[in-house]
């Protein structure tokens, strides 16, 4: 995802209904989506291969982060309504799921 956000930043958010329509959003897009999700992957790749502190730390941070990411559409499901299976509830479990796994892992 996060390469993706560097190379198509406008069809990354496409699916939520956003458009990233001048040169501002983009490079947002890039930014936080691209940049942020590569330094993150590559930080899950260094903690798959390594062990100790450091290594809980990131599947600890990184898991606690997809859990908060799946509260805020818990959030906007409460102030919204209903949300639409895809994008949003797809999503919702991925990060769910995924931080839980990240979780369960750095208590290893």
């Amino acid at each position: 995802m996060g390469l993706y956000g560097l190379v198509a930043p406008a069809a990354l958010i496409r699916p939520f209904g956003i458009a990233a329509d001048s040169v501002a959003a983009r490079t947002e897009v890039r930014a936080v989506y691209g940049g942020f999700g590569v330094a993150v992957g590559g930080a899950l790749i260094w903690a798959a291969v390594t062990s100790g502190a450091a290594r809980h730390g990131v599947l600890a941070a990184v898991g606690i982060a997809l859990l908060g990411m799946a509260a805020g559409r818990l959030a906007a499901r409460a102030a919204e309504g209903p949300l639409a299976l895809y994008p949003l509830w797809f999503y919702f479990w991925v990060e769910a799921v995924g931080g839980g796994l990240l979780l369960m892992a750095a208590a290893m």
